[in-house]
């Protein structure tokens, strides 16, 4: 595992630096600190962790928060309040709530993202062009041409080299064993050595002994409880998100994301007493890992080793950067932050909004009120997406309408419902189709009074529904219970006898069947329209692949029994089956007197031309036939002179009766005959040879209707067909 470990670590050691150092100067805290924090997100996080490749570090989309708080409590307190952020998503994690945080929307998430990248960019600007960032992003905009306009030769040099190395090295396939971000601040450090070029240097003070421990803050309790929360909140969402994504790039054991949410907030915890900058997940340092072929938690925690021992041995080195070129560095982090990927992913969603409103805020407002505009945004799209409502009218010929109802039907709905409906001439015959998850009271009296006027100027209206009984429940005065139901999205195979229509009481005098709410679906072509207006969408793109031809794997010889639904008992669909129906089941002897040309001809087109490589005999419980077998056969002549197919299978059965705790002699029939059809089924010369060759399969079933249940049956056995485990 350390073979692959140690050389991945290595190459995230030398991502963690240079972005460490440019974290810790954007977020106006000393450069040890986010050197600190590397090494304890390495070391703690690492060993912790619920994702055995994730690397935790100095975030950039923090830095907004640590800037402000540097700004307001100083650094030391800062140190504090990261500390008691760890404290908190200790307790969170303890309390294993960290699914809750993958309910923040995606949106706002990529939105404070690309909010913090922007602000980092336009004040990274300022320092690569020689200034001072100012205190907002509006502001670094306004002073922005004047900062341009003025003459800073060796800064605007520096930063330029810098961000050209970043654009050029990823471009060079040779080079990519050397990080990008490395490669930038040494080619930069060097070339402004060399050439004498006046820029600031990175003030590294005594290293980690320089840092000083935290203290409480001081000021108002409830903007520092506030504070403490947002760290605590914005680190580990970040870090769970992280930690999700991360999944997707190996294929090792999945995340526990309450572990690394407790990781995370011992890592803070550690961090903010050591001095150092909040930790989190972070994307660019675990994408990086698990390229460079990590296998364990061992990459992460030993990069944060090689970090403390850089640090400790190479100090001087660090001291050699221009802050020029860490800006520009940090201004190509905050460019890539607002990553256009995310909108295209979003678009198809309706989310872009939220994604736009949040940067917008994030930038112009600030990073707490950026992200509470985007969820409160959010929130209200998803109340507004649960309250959508879609009514299509059409008129279907013969001067009938079909009004489809779909979505949550509530008051919201009730002006484009009673719109939609108005349309609808008067007298005329209406399909009224109810897709709904929900109906509260004031749809259910408005379409239900249009229901009741309609029908008194002579119109028919039946009624549908298809995702739960909203409409009949409201007839009735029932609750609906629970508030919202899956859609009975299986209710086709039911039998048109146990179909109905919720429909209004009869009006005073009414005496018309027809409006009944007890009248079932009747006919045969009630059930085609309804599969034209229901599935035959559905199914149109699948048979217009196969409307050229068949490719049937299985030949099912079954009963003409009405209770027999082939396709329903194997869960297959058009296309899988090449079905032979008759009474019994019966396979006929191929030298049979008088022949049977019928089953003959399917069993030698399902197998010569069709291919099929099992031919399957299904029986069931309580047969007419093999009632009939045992009994007193009717007189009907041509089911007579059929039932001589039964006779081998009689005689089989009158040779073994069976135990006598078996089942009753019907049942057991029933099974002797589905033994005895395959027995037949051998005696065609080109079936016996394909079985004999393995080429074909002959395979015996039993339903027993009463149970459901399908059982499996050869000579020796009698086997339940076993259900499958799990969802």
């Amino acid at each position: 595992m350390l073979k692959h470990d140690v050389p991945a670590s290595l190459v995230v050691f030398l991502v963690a630096v240079p972005l460490s150092l440019g974290i810790a100067l954007a977020s106006g805290a000393p450069p040890a600190a986010g050197l600190v924090a590397a090494v304890v997100g390495g070391v703690v996080a690492g060993a912790l962790g619920g994702s055995v490749v994730q690397v935790s570090g100095p975030a950039a989309g923090l830095s907004l928060v640590v800037a402000e708080l540097v700004d307001t409590y100083g650094w030391r307190a800062t140190c504090g309040i990261t500390l008691m952020a760890g404290v908190v998503q200790l307790l969170l994690g303890g309390l294993r709530v960290a699914r809750a945080a993958l309910g923040v929307s995606p949106a706002v998430v990529h939105g404070m993202l690309a909010g913090v990248g922007a602000v980092i960019a336009l004040s990274q600007l300022h320092i690569v062009l020689g200034g001072t960032p100012q205190r907002s992003a509006l502001e670094n905009i306004v002073e922005l041409p004047g900062q341009i306009a003025r003459n800073h030769s060796h800064a605007v040099m520096a930063g330029t080299l810098t961000i050209a190395v970043l654009m050029a090295w990823s471009r060079i396939p040779r080079l990519k064993v050397v990080p990008a971000p490395l490669a930038a601040l040494v080619v930069a450090t060097v070339v402004a050595t060399l050439l004498g070029w006046d820029l600031t240097r990175v003030d590294l003070g005594a290293g980690f002994s320089g840092l000083q421990g935290p203290l409480l803050p001081k000021g108002d309790w409830h903007a520092i409880a506030g504070a403490v929360l947002l760290v605590a909140l914005l680190a580990g969402v970040e870090s769970l998100l992280t930690c999700v994504a991360s999944n997707r790039l190996h294929d090792g054991p999945r995340a526990d994301l309450d572990r690394e949410l407790t990781a995370q907030g011992a890592a803070n915890l550690v961090s903010g007493a050591l001095g150092g900058l909040p930790v989190a997940g972070v994307v660019v340092r675990t994408t990086t890992n698990v390229r460079a072929g990590a296998r364990s938690r061992w990459s992460a925690v030993l990069h944060g080793v090689w970090v403390l021992l850089f640090t400790a041995a190479f100090a001087w080195m660090i001291a050699l950067i221009p802050l020029e070129a860490l800006a520009a560095l940090l201004l190509f982090i905050g460019v890539q932050m607002v990553n256009l990927a995310h909108v295209r992913n979003l678009r198809g969603h309706r989310e872009v909004p939220v994604y736009v409103v949040t940067m917008g805020g994030v930038v112009f407002i600030g990073l707490a009120e950026g992200v509470a505009i985007g969820l409160g945004l959010a929130a209200l799209l998803a109340l507004r997406r649960l309250a959508w409502v879609s009514v299509d009218v059409r008129d279907t010929g013969e001067g009938r309408r079909r009004v489809a109802v779909t979505g949550s039907l509530t008051f919201l709905g009730v002006p484009r419902l009673t719109e939609a409906l108005a349309a609808v001439p008067p007298g005329a015959g209406v399909e009224l189709d109810l897709h709904l998850d929900f109906m509260d009271n004031a749809a259910f009296e408005a379409l239900h009074a249009w229901r009741l006027e309609h029908e008194r100027g002579g119109g028919a209206v039946d009624v549908d529904e298809v995702h739960g009984d909203w409409y009949a429940a409201g007839v009735s005065g029932a609750r609906m219970f629970p508030a919202r139901i899956p859609p009975r999205h299986e209710r086709w195979w039911l039998p048109w006898a146990y179909r109905r229509t919720a429909r209004p009481p009869l009006p005073a005098g009414g005496h018309d069947a027809a409006v009944h709410p007890d009248v079932p679906m009747p006919d045969l072509l009630h059930g085609t329209r309804e599969f034209q207006r229901r599935t035959a969408p559905l199914v149109r793109p699948l048979l217009h692949r196969m409307a050229r031809g068949q490719t049937p794997s299985h030949l099912f010889v079954t009963c003409a029994d009405s209770r027999i639904v082939p396709n329903i008992i194997t869960a297959s669909g058009p296309g899988d089956l090449f079905t032979v129906r008759n009474v019994g089941n019966f396979v006929p002897r191929a030298p049979s007197a008088p022949p049977d040309d019928s089953v003959a001809a399917a069993v030698e087109y399902a197998v010569t031309v069709l291919g099929v490589r099992t031919i399957t005999v299904c029986g069931h419980s309580g047969c007419g036939a093999m009632a009939a077998l045992l009994g007193e056969v009717p007189d009907l002549p041509a089911l007579r002179s059929w039932l001589r197919h039964g006779r081998q299978s009689l005689a089989r059965f009158v040779a073994h009766p069976g135990d006598e705790d078996d089942a009753g002699p019907l049942d057991r029939l029933c099974r002797v005959n589905v033994i005895q059809q395959l027995d037949n089924l051998r005696t065609y010369p080109f079936v016996d040879a394909l079985v004999r060759s393995g080429d074909l399969e002959l395979a015996g079933l039993y339903f027993d209707i009463g149970a459901a249940r399908v059982h499996l049956l050869d000579r020796e056995r009698f086997t339940p067909v076993p259900e499958l485990s799990g969802g």
